[in-house]
């Protein structure tokens, strides 16, 4: 082992004197440092989590069991694996329409003309999708674009936006599956304002706001389904992105220009909660929880990435067939096994694509050997 010198710790007495019999520098006996091997030991405690090996894979894995394929020469674990399937078209291509919904039950509102910049005038047009088609539901009573979107789609909520014409929006409307109503008047004017939660506890929050001048803001407004209320600012402005969660337990990803923060709300505060994917930062679609999120696409040029969040992280997904930004989600997945994305602009036109995310049981490989 070498010689290991004492230092001072080494030499103090239980008295507190300096033991002088080897001096301050003195030589630690081998004896006391020679152990170099575990030839010594006859016994180790039990390991936690061993992982097993089997030739081949076990029949029946559970949810997040770990063990090494002898024969594949593999590591792997039970997980769930996500693909996207092509869903029913929308009847009208659109882009920044407002989205909520499940899969099998999701509405489309509103949304811009082809053109990707510019004055505009928002569409009035309601689509239901039922897993399978889009039919034409009752138009909204003003054109809107760009504007959030959340809840059922027998009980939803449409928040901000621009009216046509371009005229950038402090309402809220509420739809119950068939008709809709207004809802209470926000205090700012929010065009491409992020929204989550319900339509009786909703969050509204950043945009462009035109009080006290053009600006894109960082405060927000909950909804109790009839009014709004302010709440505590975000850390960072935000304006063309998503959010997905509840009023309690939401989160806010990125914000265009580009910013990647990822903020998380408690129902009071916001805190930092990871860094969103550059290509993700804004035009994106996203659903789930805030524990359990599905990003969707993102800002031109339109990607195709899509990534999980677990609450702190991101990892990456099976990317959706079109690529896109400014598509719309069903927001009201309680987790991310399943999603509908739809719309969008490919950076030349609007598009009409519905594509259908569905996860399964899945023995994934982490690494080969």
């Amino acid at each position: 082992m070498g010689v290991i010198t004492r230092g001072i710790a080494n030499n103090v007495l239980g008295t507190g004197e300096i033991d002088a019999t080897d001096g301050v520098n003195g030589v630690i006996p081998a004896s006391n440092v020679n152990n170099t091997s575990f030839g010594s030991v006859t016994a180790l405690p039990a390991l936690a989590g061993t992982i097993t090996t089997v030739a081949g894979d076990p029949p029946a894995p559970s949810e997040g069991q770990v063990w090494y394929n002898s024969v594949a020469g593999a590591l792997k674990y039970r997980g769930f694996s996500g693909t996207w399937a092509s869903g029913g078209n929308l009847s009208t291509a659109t882009r920044l329409s407002t989205g909520f919904g499940t899969q099998s039950a999701a509405v489309s509102a509103g949304g811009a003309p082809p053109s990707p910049s510019g004055s505009a005038t928002g569409e009035t047009d309601t689509f239901e999708y039922n897993g399978t088609a889009w039919t034409a539901g009752n138009d909204i009573p003003i054109g809107f674009y760009n504007a959030g979107g959340t809840g059922t789609q027998t009980s939803g909520l449409q928040a901000g936006g621009n009216e046509s014409p371009n005229i950038r929006s402090d309402k809220s409307f509420e739809y119950d599956g068939t008709s809709w109503t207004a809802g209470g008047t926000m205090s700012a004017y929010r065009e491409g304002a992020g929204l989550f939660g319900t339509q009786t506890a909703g969050l509204a929050y950043g945009g462009e706001s035109l009080t006290p001048s053009v600006a894109v803001v960082s405060t927000i407004e909950k909804y109790n389904g009839t009014s709004w209320t302010s709440g505590n600012s975000m850390s960072n402005t935000r304006y063309i992105n998503i959010g997905v969660g509840t009023q309690t337990a939401g989160v806010a990803f990125g914000t265009s220009p580009a910013t990647t923060a990822t903020e998380l709300y408690d129902g009071t505060n916001w805190t930092s909660g990871g860094t969103t994917p550059p290509a993700q930062t804004s035009q994106q679609g996203g659903s789930g929880i805030q524990t359990s999120a599905l990003l969707i696409c993102g800002q031109n040029p339109s990607p195709s990435i899509v990534s999980y969040y677990d609450g702190s992280t991101f990892s990456t997904a099976a990317s959706v067939s079109t690529a896109r930004a400014q598509g719309s989600a069903g927001k009201a997945e309680s987790n991310n096994e399943t999603s509908l994305f739809f719309g969008g602009y490919d950076g030349t036109s609007p598009v009409a694509n519905t594509e259908e995310f569905t996860t399964s049981a899945a023995n994934i490989t982490v690494s080969e050997s």
